[in-house]
Protein backbone atom coordinates (compact mmCIF):
# COMPACT_ATOMS: atom_id res chain seq x y z
CA UNK A 1 0.00 0.00 0.00
CA UNK A 2 2.77 2.22 0.90
CA UNK A 3 5.80 1.03 -0.93
CA UNK A 4 6.26 3.85 -2.96
CA UNK A 5 7.25 5.56 0.17
CA UNK A 6 11.13 3.35 -0.75
CA UNK A 7 11.28 5.00 -4.01
CA UNK A 8 14.56 7.28 -4.83
CA UNK A 9 12.31 10.22 -4.07
CA UNK A 10 10.54 9.68 -1.02
CA UNK A 11 13.56 8.68 0.33
CA UNK A 12 15.27 11.77 -0.16
CA UNK A 13 11.95 13.55 1.01
CA UNK A 14 12.15 11.55 4.00
CA UNK A 15 16.17 12.15 5.08
CA UNK A 16 15.79 15.64 4.45
CA UNK A 17 12.81 15.81 7.06
CA UNK A 18 14.44 13.73 9.72
CA UNK A 19 17.51 16.41 9.22
CA UNK A 20 15.59 19.27 9.56
CA UNK A 21 13.26 18.43 12.42
CA UNK A 22 16.27 18.19 15.12
CA UNK A 23 18.09 21.04 13.05
CA UNK A 24 15.24 23.35 13.69
CA UNK A 25 14.89 22.18 17.28
CA UNK A 26 18.31 23.36 18.09
CA UNK A 27 17.38 26.56 16.32
CA UNK A 28 14.63 26.80 19.02
CA UNK A 29 16.50 26.32 21.52
CA UNK A 30 19.12 28.70 21.11
CA UNK A 31 16.93 31.59 20.42
CA UNK A 32 15.21 30.61 24.19
CA UNK A 33 18.97 30.30 25.76
CA UNK A 34 19.09 33.78 23.86
CA UNK A 35 15.78 35.17 25.76
CA UNK A 36 16.83 33.81 29.03
CA UNK A 37 20.00 35.88 28.91
CA UNK A 38 17.94 39.33 27.83
CA UNK A 39 15.87 38.36 30.57
CA UNK A 40 18.77 37.68 33.26
CA UNK A 41 20.59 40.90 32.03
CA UNK A 42 17.83 42.95 32.27
CA UNK A 43 17.32 42.35 35.50
CA UNK A 44 20.83 42.36 36.60
CA UNK A 45 20.84 46.38 35.27
CA UNK A 46 17.47 46.81 37.12
CA UNK A 47 19.15 45.31 40.04
CA UNK A 48 22.38 47.26 40.03
CA UNK A 49 20.90 50.68 38.41
CA UNK A 50 18.73 50.70 41.28
CA UNK A 51 21.38 49.87 44.10
CA UNK A 52 22.34 52.35 46.46
CA UNK A 53 26.00 53.84 45.29
CA UNK A 54 29.10 52.48 46.92
CA UNK A 55 32.71 54.47 46.55
CA UNK A 56 34.35 53.23 43.52
CA UNK A 57 37.19 51.52 45.46
CA UNK A 58 34.75 48.66 46.87
CA UNK A 59 34.04 47.53 43.20
CA UNK A 60 37.58 48.08 41.68
CA UNK A 61 41.75 48.10 41.71
CA UNK A 62 44.03 48.72 39.27
CA UNK A 63 44.68 46.36 36.83
CA UNK A 64 40.95 44.52 38.02
CA UNK A 65 38.75 43.39 35.70
CA UNK A 66 35.50 44.20 36.59
CA UNK A 67 33.27 41.12 37.28
CA UNK A 68 30.08 40.87 35.16
CA UNK A 69 27.89 41.24 38.01
CA UNK A 70 28.89 44.79 39.62
CA UNK A 71 28.64 46.00 35.60
CA UNK A 72 25.72 49.24 35.45
CA UNK A 73 26.76 49.51 39.63
CA UNK A 74 26.28 53.22 41.20
CA UNK A 75 29.33 54.40 42.04
CA UNK A 76 31.00 57.40 43.65
CA UNK A 77 34.25 59.14 43.40
CA UNK A 78 35.43 61.84 44.66
CA UNK A 79 38.63 64.23 43.82
CA UNK A 80 39.95 66.81 40.69
CA UNK A 81 40.00 66.15 37.22
CA UNK A 82 43.14 65.90 35.47
CA UNK A 83 42.20 67.67 32.30
CA UNK A 84 45.86 67.83 30.88
CA UNK A 85 45.34 64.08 29.83
CA UNK A 86 41.94 64.33 28.58
CA UNK A 87 41.09 62.14 25.75
CA UNK A 88 37.65 61.88 23.26
CA UNK A 89 36.64 58.46 21.96
CA UNK A 90 35.76 58.53 18.34
CA UNK A 91 33.21 57.16 16.88
CA UNK A 92 30.31 57.52 19.36
CA UNK A 93 26.83 57.66 19.39
CA UNK A 94 24.88 60.32 21.10
CA UNK A 95 20.86 59.61 22.35
CA UNK A 96 19.59 59.61 19.68
CA UNK A 97 21.36 56.72 18.47
CA UNK A 98 22.03 58.68 14.98
CA UNK A 99 24.43 61.37 15.60
CA UNK A 100 28.05 60.63 15.73
CA UNK A 101 30.71 61.93 17.93
CA UNK A 102 32.97 62.06 20.58
CA UNK A 103 32.47 60.22 24.38
CA UNK A 104 35.02 62.83 26.57
CA UNK A 105 36.86 60.88 28.99
CA UNK A 106 38.79 62.69 31.78
CA UNK A 107 41.20 61.07 34.40
CA UNK A 108 39.62 61.93 38.23
CA UNK A 109 42.38 61.59 40.43
CA UNK A 110 40.60 60.27 43.96
CA UNK A 111 41.82 62.05 47.30
CA UNK A 112 40.45 59.77 50.01
CA UNK A 113 40.05 56.67 50.76
CA UNK A 114 42.92 53.38 50.90
CA UNK A 115 43.40 54.49 47.14
CA UNK A 116 43.67 58.12 47.51
CA UNK A 117 46.30 59.68 44.67
CA UNK A 118 44.93 56.57 42.27
CA UNK A 119 43.25 57.44 39.12
CA UNK A 120 39.85 56.25 37.75
CA UNK A 121 38.81 57.04 34.34
CA UNK A 122 34.89 59.67 33.83
CA UNK A 123 33.54 59.26 30.87
CA UNK A 124 31.52 63.07 30.85
CA UNK A 125 29.40 62.19 28.32
CA UNK A 126 28.95 62.99 24.36
CA UNK A 127 29.89 66.12 22.65
CA UNK A 128 29.34 66.29 18.25
CA UNK A 129 32.62 65.68 16.45
CA UNK A 130 32.79 69.08 14.68
CA UNK A 131 33.76 69.48 11.27
CA UNK A 132 37.62 68.69 11.81
CA UNK A 133 38.32 65.25 12.72
CA UNK A 134 42.12 65.43 12.93
CA UNK A 135 42.00 68.13 15.73
CA UNK A 136 40.89 67.52 19.36
CA UNK A 137 37.72 69.02 19.27
CA UNK A 138 36.37 71.67 21.64
CA UNK A 139 35.94 70.19 24.77
CA UNK A 140 33.17 71.91 27.84
CA UNK A 141 35.89 71.93 30.57
CA UNK A 142 35.67 70.02 33.04
CA UNK A 143 35.10 71.23 36.55
CA UNK A 144 37.55 72.62 38.79
CA UNK A 145 38.95 71.99 42.03
CA UNK A 146 37.42 68.79 44.10
CA UNK A 147 34.30 67.20 43.02
CA UNK A 148 32.30 64.03 43.48
CA UNK A 149 31.28 62.35 40.53
CA UNK A 150 28.54 59.63 40.29
CA UNK A 151 27.31 57.27 37.45
CA UNK A 152 28.26 53.59 36.62
CA UNK A 153 30.65 51.53 37.10
CA UNK A 154 31.33 49.85 33.43
CA UNK A 155 34.45 47.41 32.25
CA UNK A 156 36.92 47.89 30.37
CA UNK A 157 36.04 47.68 26.39
CA UNK A 158 38.08 45.70 24.15
CA UNK A 159 37.96 44.69 20.63
CA UNK A 160 36.44 41.33 21.22
CA UNK A 161 33.87 42.64 23.48
CA UNK A 162 33.19 45.68 21.41
CA UNK A 163 33.58 44.90 18.00
CA UNK A 164 35.27 48.40 17.63
CA UNK A 165 38.91 48.09 16.06
CA UNK A 166 41.54 49.35 17.77
CA UNK A 167 43.59 51.65 15.63
CA UNK A 168 46.24 52.90 15.56
CA UNK A 169 48.13 56.33 14.48
CA UNK A 170 45.22 58.50 15.39
CA UNK A 171 45.13 62.44 15.95
CA UNK A 172 46.93 63.13 19.72
CA UNK A 173 44.66 62.70 22.67
CA UNK A 174 41.86 60.44 20.53
CA UNK A 175 41.29 57.17 21.08
CA UNK A 176 38.78 54.40 20.02
CA UNK A 177 38.67 52.43 23.29
CA UNK A 178 38.10 53.10 26.09
CA UNK A 179 40.68 50.88 28.58
CA UNK A 180 42.32 51.59 31.54
CA UNK A 181 45.64 49.66 30.98
CA UNK A 182 46.00 51.81 27.77
CA UNK A 183 45.15 54.62 29.40
CA UNK A 184 47.71 53.44 32.42
CA UNK A 185 50.53 52.91 30.66
CA UNK A 186 49.71 56.97 28.59
CA UNK A 187 49.34 57.96 32.34
CA UNK A 188 52.58 56.44 33.30
CA UNK A 189 50.47 55.73 36.95
CA UNK A 190 48.18 53.44 38.67
CA UNK A 191 44.37 53.67 37.06
CA UNK A 192 41.32 51.63 38.43
CA UNK A 193 40.24 49.23 36.13
CA UNK A 194 37.03 50.04 33.86
CA UNK A 195 35.73 53.17 33.96
CA UNK A 196 32.82 55.17 35.63
CA UNK A 197 30.03 56.39 33.07
CA UNK A 198 29.09 59.02 34.90
CA UNK A 199 25.03 60.46 35.54
CA UNK A 200 25.92 63.19 38.28
CA UNK A 201 26.26 66.07 38.26
CA UNK A 202 24.60 67.37 35.73
CA UNK A 203 27.07 69.33 33.48
CA UNK A 204 26.32 72.81 32.86
CA UNK A 205 24.02 73.55 29.40
CA UNK A 206 23.86 70.18 29.12
CA UNK A 207 27.40 69.05 27.47
CA UNK A 208 28.72 67.09 27.22
CA UNK A 209 25.28 65.21 27.25
CA UNK A 210 25.39 62.34 29.73
CA UNK A 211 25.05 58.68 28.50
CA UNK A 212 21.66 57.29 28.78
CA UNK A 213 21.14 54.47 31.19
CA UNK A 214 21.19 51.12 28.81
CA UNK A 215 17.76 49.47 28.15
CA UNK A 216 16.19 47.17 30.62
CA UNK A 217 12.91 46.68 29.55
CA UNK A 218 12.54 45.38 26.18
CA UNK A 219 13.67 41.36 26.05
CA UNK A 220 13.54 41.03 22.13
CA UNK A 221 12.47 38.55 19.60
CA UNK A 222 14.23 36.03 20.72
CA UNK A 223 11.15 34.30 22.60
CA UNK A 224 9.37 34.73 19.49
CA UNK A 225 11.93 33.36 17.06
CA UNK A 226 11.98 29.99 19.55
CA UNK A 227 8.26 29.16 19.44
CA UNK A 228 8.57 29.85 15.74
CA UNK A 229 11.66 27.19 14.97
CA UNK A 230 9.82 24.66 17.04
CA UNK A 231 6.73 25.36 14.90
CA UNK A 232 8.52 24.94 11.63
CA UNK A 233 10.01 21.48 13.33
CA UNK A 234 6.39 20.35 14.47
CA UNK A 235 4.89 21.04 10.63
CA UNK A 236 7.91 18.53 9.11
CA UNK A 237 5.95 15.90 9.67
CA UNK A 238 3.14 17.20 9.71
CA UNK A 239 3.72 18.10 5.76
CA UNK A 240 5.40 14.81 5.26
CA UNK A 241 2.25 13.08 6.43
CA UNK A 242 -0.18 14.96 4.14
CA UNK A 243 1.91 14.22 1.48
CA UNK A 244 2.00 10.77 1.87
CA UNK A 245 -1.86 10.71 1.99
CA UNK A 246 -1.92 12.52 -1.28
CA UNK A 247 0.14 9.90 -2.80
CA UNK A 248 -1.62 7.38 -1.65
CA UNK A 249 -4.73 8.88 -3.10
CA UNK A 250 -3.75 9.66 -6.40
CA UNK A 251 -2.04 6.46 -6.90
CA UNK A 252 -5.01 4.60 -5.76
CA UNK A 253 -7.24 6.69 -7.92
CA UNK A 254 -4.78 6.31 -11.04
CA UNK A 255 -5.25 2.27 -10.27
CA UNK A 256 -8.58 2.26 -11.00
CA UNK A 257 -8.94 4.76 -13.61
CA UNK A 258 -6.86 1.83 -15.72
CA UNK A 259 -8.05 -0.89 -13.78
CA UNK A 260 -4.73 -2.17 -12.63
CA UNK A 261 -3.22 -2.77 -9.26
CA UNK A 262 -1.90 0.04 -7.08
CA UNK A 263 1.73 -0.20 -8.70
CA UNK A 264 0.54 1.31 -11.81
CA UNK A 265 2.16 4.57 -12.95
CA UNK A 266 0.64 7.52 -11.27
CA UNK A 267 1.57 11.21 -11.15
CA UNK A 268 5.50 11.79 -10.44
CA UNK A 269 6.03 13.03 -6.37
CA UNK A 270 6.76 16.30 -8.09
CA UNK A 271 3.66 17.20 -9.18
CA UNK A 272 1.92 16.02 -5.93
CA UNK A 273 3.94 18.37 -3.86
CA UNK A 274 3.11 20.94 -6.69
CA UNK A 275 -0.50 20.33 -5.71
CA UNK A 276 -0.49 20.92 -2.56
CA UNK A 277 1.03 24.09 -2.74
Amino acid sequence: MYRFLLSRQWVILTLVGLVLIPVMIKLGFWQYHRHEHRVAQNQLIADNLHAAPVPVTDLTAPGRTLPRDDMWRRVTAAGTYDTRHEVVVRQRTAADEKTIGYYVLTPLVLDQGPRKGTTVLVNRGWIAAGNDLTRFPDVPAAPKGRVTVTGRMMADETTEGSGIKDKRGLPDRQVMLINSERQAEALHRPVLGGYIEQTAPEPPGGTPELVPEPDHDSIGPHMAYAVQWWLFAAAVPVGWFVLVRRERKDRLAAAESTGGAESAPAEPLSRTVASTE
